[in-house]
């Protein structure tokens, strides 16, 4: 009877010990869930507060106020993360408000961060480099100056790269959007051009180019023969070589050239379509002494021809907004 008793008794012990281990299995899984589900809860605000990382490297200043200043050996020892982007850099110093006498742990949100030397960023397919960067969490801006590169790399392994150099680059944390400004050049493979600003949607590889007080050129080489097309605003999607050209247009190929409000430009199949709005669309052959005008016109780069278009075109300015 008593060993029936101890091995009741040591029954009992194993399902509670069971129980328990449940339950605390249950209540990690809860923790895994309430901290996935707090993370994605954040606010933009939240998202935007930045985070630095000096493993081997040293942290100095006002512990309480700041300024702290960071610094490492390692060119790229200093890293800072904040929402879709990371920046590597040898040096980095954090700051409160301008003006405000605040702890920086009150200040959160409202802080600047500025990182320099060997200044690489990093967001999905998206590399940058240039001299510094300036971080703000109040706007969720990061500012590179300086001679910037950035290079985006291309989703399938056998398309183009994009490059693009400018004076400054913009590089908005709650968005998958940068901004170069000041002397841009952007290449992707045959195409190249230049504007004062391009604006870059990376997820869509859609690219907006724009000269305030000027126009936007760009070059398509093919088989060493050049085709320009001049307008106010380009929009191009890289991925697929294809633009959309907005006012003032006009496509220079040999000796051909077409003016039109509008044009679209498929590189794969060599084709403008040159659409005219408030005025007629115009294409001169020079060599061969024609001219033709209308509301549409197809001009092909690849067999030196122009004609009137009547079908519906096959292009569609929503693919480019």
């Amino acid at each position: 009877m008593r060993r029936f008793f101890i091995l009741l008794g040591l029954l009992v012990l194993l399902v509670v010990l069971a129980q328990d281990e449940t339950d605390t299995s249950e209540t990690d899984t809860s923790s895994e869930q309430t901290t996935e589900e707090t993370a994605s809860e954040q606010s933009p605000e939240e998202k935007r507060i930045i985070r630095i990382q000096f493993d081997g490297g040293t942290e100095e200043g006002d512990f309480r106020f700041g300024p702290l200043t960071y610094t490492h050996p390692d060119p790229e020892g200093i890293v800072g993360t904040v929402s879709n982007l990371t920046i590597y850099s040898q040096n980095a110093v954090l700051s409160g408000p301008e003006g405000e006498d605040i702890p920086l742990a009150d200040a959160e949100g409202r802080r600047n961060a500025v990182f320099s030397g060997g200044l690489r960023v990093t967001r999905n397919r998206l590399e940058a480099k240039g001299p510094d960067l300036s971080y703000s969490e109040e706007t969720g801006i990061g500012t590179m100056t300086g001679n910037v590169d950035i290079v985006v790399a291309p989703e399938e392994e056998d398309d183009d790269p994009v490059s693009i150099t400018a004076e400054t680059a913009d590089f908005d944390v709650d968005t998958d959007v940068s901004v170069s400004k000041g002397n841009v050049d952007l290449a992707n493979g045959n195409q190249t051009a230049t504007a004062n600003e391009v604006t870059y949607e990376e997820d869509r590889d859609l690219g907006k180019l724009v000269s305030e007080g000027a126009q936007v050129t760009m070059n398509r080489t093919d088989e060493g023969e050049t085709t320009t097309i001049t307008a106010d605003v380009i929009y191009v999607l890289t991925d697929v070589k294809k633009i959309h050209a907005l006012g003032n247009v006009t496509v220079v190929d040999g000796s051909i050239t077409s003016t039109g409000d509008e044009v679209f430009f498929d590189d794969e199949t060599s084709r403008a379509e040159v659409i005219g709005i408030e005025q007629d669309a115009t294409a001169v052959d020079e060599d061969e002494g024609v001219t033709l005008t209308g509301e549409r016109i197809e001009q092909r780069t690849d067999t030196d021809a122009i004609s009137l278009l009547t079908t519906p075109s096959e292009f569609n300015a929503d693919d480019f907004k």
